[in-house]
């Protein structure tokens, strides 16, 4: 049951060009939540996490953070909303190839002028030494391996404290083990921090991690409460 009223997308549609995404899809999101939402590819999950976050602007209905209207904000402020009080976790880590394992955590606090440069790296090496990648502190990117990277998103989606995670297949590229070790990351630095996560998948096994589910199916939500894990499912 949510407690605290975080997030709240209603009734919400989205298409491009001809092709409809989103039909009158609706979520709560409360504070502290882990939801996954889940459908087969093509289903318009993705769609919707990118309206919650406000990449995206829906053509109808309404997503409220915090009692605001995300919508109706320009650009601007949305994106600086999503700098301050939002943090990402995509399939394939998005990280800056140029930029060290530490430099990539910071980054959050170095573009938001938040702090100095050697506090920012100072904190940034804290979450490495807690996700275990002390090591790789000065590494770049592509001397990490897959599950590596994914941890060192997920260090920088939280250097911030953020509000919210949006995690987009998180797991997409690992294997069973080492995704199912990046999602324990994720979902309890998340906890631990009483940060709200919305963790798109297409797998039970992901969704098992979670709170409760929601489910996409053609471009509409259904609640479908705590998801099953399913004989046979993998992370995939």
């Amino acid at each position: 049951m949510i407690d605290t009223m975080l997030l709240q997308a209603k009734d919400l549609a989205k298409s491009f060009g001809s092709t409809p995404a989103l039909h009158n899809a609706s979520l709560d999101l409360g504070e502290g939540d882990v939801l996954a939402v889940m459908g087969p590819s093509g289903s318009g999950k993705s769609t919707l996490l990118h309206c919650l976050a406000g990449i995206l602007v829906p053509d109808s209905g309404s997503v409220q953070y915090r009692g605001q209207e995300i919508s109706r904000l320009p650009d601007a402020k949305r994106s600086a909303l999503r700098r301050g009080e939002f943090g990402f976790v995509f399939q394939f880590g998005q990280l800056v190839a140029e930029l060290t394992t530490e430099e990539n955590v910071a980054l959050p606090l170095l573009l938001g002028r938040t702090m100095k440069r050697r506090a920012a790296l100072e904190q940034a090496r804290s979450w490495l030494d807690r996700f275990d990648l002390a090591k790789a502190a000065r590494r770049r990117p592509g001397e990490l391996s897959g599950g590596q990277a994914q941890r060192v998103a997920v260090a920088r989606a939280m250097i911030q404290r953020p509000r919210v995670i949006f995690a987009d297949e998180p797991t997409g590229s690992l294997d069973t083990a080492t995704g199912r070790e990046v999602l324990l990351v994720l979902t309890e630095a998340a906890r631990d921090h009483g940060v709200s996560v919305v963790l798109v998948t297409h797998d039970s096994r992901v969704a098992a991690h979670a709170d409760r589910t929601i489910v996409v199916e053609d471009g509409r939500t259904v609640n479908a409460g705590r998801a099953p894990v399913l004989p046979g499912a993998e992370l995939t």
